[in-house]
């Protein structure tokens, strides 16, 4: 199984044959309670590391969702803006938000592993 990684913004990011498929990791999904809007970046859309590039809403707040690479968007989960709550449901594997070409696949280990992530989450941050 691919190898994956975590963002301090709580982004899972998943290196599958040289393209990374991003989405939001259960701590996030759980802390936003059931998603109702999930817009997504379109393909073709080159972002940058940092870059708000989703939006999520629930019943509780609207975030934003940051790129956790910079590169080029290949595909959106169309699945999960008709359906928010798969994120909810599935938020390691169907509720996956968009694929993206790394301009730089060496920034993928810059990102936390899960111990360093599973540290992060219990600081509370």
């Amino acid at each position: 199984m691919a190898e994956t990684r975590y963002t301090k913004d709580h982004e899972w990011v998943r290196l599958e044959d040289g393209v990374a498929v991003i989405g939001i990791t259960d701590h996030a999904q759980n802390a936003l309670g059931d998603l109702v809007f999930v817009e997504l970046p379109e393909p073709g859309r080159t972002v940058t590391l940092g870059e708000a590039v989703a939006v999520v809403e629930s019943v509780k707040a609207a975030s934003d969702v940051y790129a956790p690479l910079t590169g080029r968007v290949v595909e959106k989960n169309a699945a999960i803006e008709e359906d928010p709550g798969l994120v909810n449901r599935e938020p390691s594997t169907g509720g996956w938000f968009f694929r993206m070409e790394p301009a730089d696949p060496a920034d993928f280990d810059a990102l936390l592993d899960a111990e360093a992530y599973a540290a992060h989450v219990e600081s509370g941050a």
